[in-house]
């Protein structure tokens, strides 16, 4: 790679006069290689030169001789031969000077040169002079002034040279005017020096600018060609051209390998033709290379356009921007631009998308999609003046195949069931999966009643049909819960949780059953009311407890935080699941007084740990959207003496379905305190991929279901954890794999990247001295266990 050299930018009409000689350069610039590109213009006007001094020479001999001593003329002859070929070896030494800079000592050669040329033209002036009269002094004069002249126009480009020619006849002939009384031509011959010292100036002064600015157009040029090939060489991105008929031209290397063609098959060829593969032929071209042909077409600049291109048989995406070319007249000449492909990155963007809206297990939209599609509905109910409604479906017998045949056949259960579903649903029907085994059909238009009922009637008898999975056959039931909007809510939130109590009253109708809601529905509330009783007086009578789940690193598998987990242990209705009385509890807000109990037990706990071990306790939005939570949180850990850094708070996606900014805002003051947040159960529910970035979780927590899915070879949940743990990596976060139950499974997870894994396989829940065991035992490889 050429070296950088710095034009200088200093004005000529701002430089002394002997910088513009040559005889002293300014500072802080690059004059060397501009002096070369001055002296090697002699080379061009040598033979010119030579020729000039000849006919003039003859010219002074017609006029001498028979007057001057044959060995007079001859003696100046021979001095003229000698200085001229001296001069133009020294000329031919410098042909190469324009790309070099040229050294001191090739200066003093030049000027000597000059110096000789001038010494053998005054022999005429002072040896022929006495020789002749008036008129021959004048005329030798008038020969060396032309001279002059000449290299003043000639030589401009040096004006050293013709300084030195002028230094050394014009007082010789001044002189010699002088010597002999021409007092006369003395005087004009010391005007016309004059001038021509002048004169030499002006063209030096005219030429150095046009030096300096062709010098710095060579700059520029020699910029763009370095940042070019640094962009090829380095980069990822790759540079095209195409001519006014779309045709690619100067295909650079990085192009060519994208195309994965010789370039000899790229050259000429339309740039359409190379990216479209059998769309070419057939005309079916996909909407990406329309928008592409369109913009080629009306030659108009564009940017980050993301193109679908078939490279071979592969298809891949590719990201274009290109900008026309005109000439100085404004001709069109073509487009040029740059392009990269992105099908890496598309794909993880659209796995992540995917993710963000649909089941993994089942490809079914998950809970966030059928929200927004029964807000559509419930918005075009009130436009039209018409009815929607919303099916909760939930599986009978379920939990039985579940802990009966493991996982992984419930599994496949479950995409048998929503394939069923999807069979059932028409065009103005979403059925979607809401976790578990629960599932729900949006009906956008339930003008006629009938249709609901005919819809939950095919849904349970199709489900209670027997399943085929892994050489078992299975029955399992439905039960259906519907409401209708607007009649039984105006929110989202309200017409589903009226679904959930009418699914309620199916299951406790021992299931198989379809029933709407009603105002006046009561068979579950009554439970839920002395489950509430209950839970109001479960923190006085000490029957909340904290047990521990161990999360390990996934490398050393040494515990590096536990997971508090709460239980309840009721006096009136015995040990009562968290599933049952954690929704209670937030539907109550018991969950605020309950979520501060278990922060200040859990920090007060995690105290007789080590110090390197962090306690995670999970987070309701209930508490969250309490404006004192940061207030609680600090009260937890001044009351315990936990450092904050060892606290971290685990939340679900749901917190952004409400008042998402009073979320992040809860969260990020607990942040500043030092604690970390993390991101549980991710992708099972609603989307937060705008906020992962906003509030800087520490961890996400991927579900169980990928891991599960993953350890069945599906390659897309492992795919998804893949891209889950590359975005969070490029986010600086941690991921930690939940539900890992056998060895298998925790090294198939290590081998996918996660930081963190926590399971069965490493632990149950424990209780608090449990925990301690944990520490105490001296055999670092022993497995845990609750």
């Amino acid at each position: 790679m050429n070296e950088y050299r710095r034009t200088p930018d200093v004005s000529p009409d701002g430089l002394p006069f002997l910088t513009i000689l040559g005889l002293r350069d300014a500072e802080d610039d690059d004059w060397g290689r501009l002096r070369g590109m001055q002296y090697a213009q002699l080379q061009k006007t040598m033979w010119l030169r030579i020729v000039v001094h000849a006919i003039n020479a003859a010219i002074i001999l017609s006029i001498y001789i028979g007057k001057a001593p044959a060995t007079a003329l001859v003696a100046f002859v021979s001095a003229l031969v000698v200085a001229l070929t001296i001069n133009a070896r020294s000329d031919k030494m410098l042909a190469d000077a324009e790309g070099r800079r040229i050294s001191t000592n090739e200066v003093r050669q030049k000027s000597m040169g000059a110096l000789l040329v001038g010494l053998a033209w005054c022999v005429p002036l002072i040896v022929f002079a006495q020789y002749g009269g008036p008129a021959d002094r004048a005329a030798a004069f008038m020969i060396v002034a032309g001279l002059l002249a000449g290299s003043a126009l000639i030589n401009g480009v040096v004006p050293l040279t013709t300084v030195i020619f002028g230094a050394v006849t014009g007082p010789v002939a001044i002189g010699a005017f002088a010597w002999f009384g021409d007092s006369g031509l003395a005087l004009i011959a010391a005007g016309f020096l004059s001038m021509i010292a002048i004169g030499t100036t002006k063209v030096a002064h005219v030429y150095l600018k046009a030096c300096i600015a062709e010098a710095g157009m060579a700059e520029k040029s020699e910029v763009v060609s370095l940042l070019l090939r640094e962009f090829e060489e380095n980069q990822a991105d790759w540079l095209w051209q195409i001519d006014t008929n779309r045709i690619v031209r100067s295909a650079s290397p990085r192009f060519v390998f994208a195309l994965g063609k010789p370039v000899e098959e790229i050259e000429g060829k339309p740039f359409l033709q190379l990216i479209s593969g059998e769309a070419w032929e057939t005309g079916q071209f996909a909407p990406s290379l329309h928008e592409l042909a369109e913009h080629l077409k009306r030659r108009e600049s564009f940017s980050n356009l993301m193109v679908r291109v078939t490279i071979g048989r592969e298809h891949r995406w590719w990201e274009l921007s290109g900008t026309p070319m005109l000439d100085d007249n404004g001709t069109y000449l073509g487009i040029r631009g740059v392009g990269s492909d992105v099908t890496e990155q598309r794909e993880s963007t659209e796995k992540i998308a995917y993710l963000a809206r649909y089941d993994t297990l089942t490809g079914l939209p998950n809970r966030l999609m059928l929200t927004e599609a029964l807000g559509d509905a419930l918005r075009f109910v009130e436009q039209w003046r018409t009815r929607c409604a919303f099916l909760m479906i939930d599986l009978d017998r379920f939990k039985a195949v579940n802990d009966s045949l493991g996982h992984q056949v419930g599994d496949k259960l479950l995409a048998q069931v929503s394939a069923r579903l999807n069979e059932l649903v028409g065009e103005d029907k979403l059925v979607g999966r809401l976790g578990g085994d629960e599932f729900a059909i949006v009906i956008r238009d339930a003008s006629d009643k009938a249709v609901i009922d005919v819809v939950a009637r095919r849904v349970i008898e199709r489900l209670s049909q027997p399943y085929h999975v892994d050489q078992h056959t299975l029955y399992v039931g439905a039960s259906v819960g519907s409401a209708i909007g607007p009649r039984d809510g105006g929110t989202v939130e309200e017409i589903m949780r009226n679904a959930d109590l009418a699914l309620y009253r199916a299951k406790d109708e021992g299931g198989g059953e379809h029933f709407s809601y009603e105002p006046a529905l009561h068979s579950n509330a009554e439970e839920r009311r002395q489950l509430e009783f209950a839970l109001r007086s479960a923190l006085e009578k000490r029957e909340l407890e904290l047990n521990y789940q161990p999360v390990v690193d996934a490398v050393t598998e040494e515990v590096v935080s536990f997971e508090a987990l709460v239980r309840w242990n009721s006096g009136d209705h015995g040990s009562v699941s968290p599933v049952k009385f954690i929704p209670l509890a937030e539907d109550t807000r018991l969950i605020v007084p309950i979520g501060a109990w278990v922060l200040e037990q859990a920090c007060r706990e995690a105290t007789s740990w080590p110090e390197h071990v962090r306690v995670a306790v999970n987070v309701s939005p209930e508490q969250l959207f309490e404006p004192d939570f940061p207030a609680t949180v600090v009260r937890a850990l001044s009351a315990s003496g936990l450092e904050a850094a060892r606290l971290e708070l685990e939340v679900t996606e749901s917190i952004f379905v409400r008042d998402s900014g009073v979320a992040a805002n809860a969260l990020e003051q607990v942040m500043a305190l030092g604690c970390t947040v993390a991101l549980d159960d991710f992708g099972t529910g609603y989307s937060s991929l705008g906020y992962l970035r906003k509030l800087k979780f520490a961890t996400i927590k991927i579900d169980k279901t990928f891991v599960q899915g993953a350890a069945q070879d599906s390659a897309e949940s492992m795919a998804i954890i893949r891209a889950v743990v590359a975005m969070a990596d490029s986010l600086g976060m941690t991921t930690t794999a939940e539900g890992v139950e056998n060895a298998t499974e925790a090294e198939l997870i290590r081998a996918l990247g996660c930081s963190k894994i926590q399971g069965y396989h490493f632990g149950r829940p424990m209780n608090a001295e449990e925990t301690l065991n944990v520490f105490r035992r001296k055999r670092p490889n022993d497995r845990l266990t609750a």
